[in-house]
Parts: structure tokens; sequence; C-alpha cells
């Protein structure tokens, strides 16, 4: 856990009110939990710790959530902050891509399988 930075006792409301600009609310809906975040381009010097951190760990597709665990900072606040990204075009959003949906059902023999490997454990 070495590198992350955790809200302490110091860093209370007046912190995220400081790192939001004073914002409650993203400029965009573009943002879930889930969604893919990528980074288009590198963090340059003057700007805010928070969205460098972000363009840093975004070199690799990561989702909102991680985003989130790793700042350390509740996932209302890395959303204010993506949208800043978004806005400046420093950021790709997507959602992951889920496999197509089928009206088949898994057959009973796996079922059973997956059954008797939870009873296992």
């Amino acid at each position: 856990m070495t590198g992350r930075r955790r809200l302490g006792p110091d860093d209370g409301p007046d912190r995220l009110y400081t790192v939001t600009g004073g914002r409650s609310r993203p400029a965009t809906d573009a943002f879930d939990v889930v969604t893919l975040i990528v980074a288009e381009s590198a963090p340059v010097a003057g700007m805010q710790s928070e969205h460098a951190r972000i363009l840093r760990l975004a070199e690799h597709p990561i989702a909102v959530v991680e985003l989130s665990a790793e700042l350390g900072l509740p996932v209302s606040v890395i959303k204010i902050l993506l949208g800043d990204l978004l806005e400046a075009g420093r950021i790709t959003a997507r959602h992951p891509r889920f496999a197509p949906r089928t009206n088949r059902l898994p057959d009973v023999d796996t079922l059973k399988q997956v059954l008797h490997g939870l009873q296992r454990l």
C-alpha cells in the first residue's frame, strides 16, 4: 500500500472542496463505476496533482472505481476530476464491452460442476 494516499483526519470536506474547486457534480454523466478511462496525454507541469495522478494511472485502461481506490478519493470526486480531463481532451472514456446476451441457459452439467466446486471450498 505504499504510495497510496488515504483520507485522514485532516482531509475532511474542506480538502475535497478544494480538490473539486467547490463543485459537487461532474460536468457530464459520461462516467459510471465501470467506465474505463484511458489517458490521451501525459501530465504537464502546473497541473493539479490529482489530475496528474489520474493520467499516470490511466496509461492503460482503468475503471473509475479503481481510480477511486488508488487515489483514496470518493467516486463522486473522481467523476468530477475525470470530467475536467475529458473536457480538456486528456482522457477518453468507454464502457466495457460485455458478451452479447443469448437466450440460452447454461447446461445442467455445468451448473452441477460449479455447485460441487463451491461446496468443496
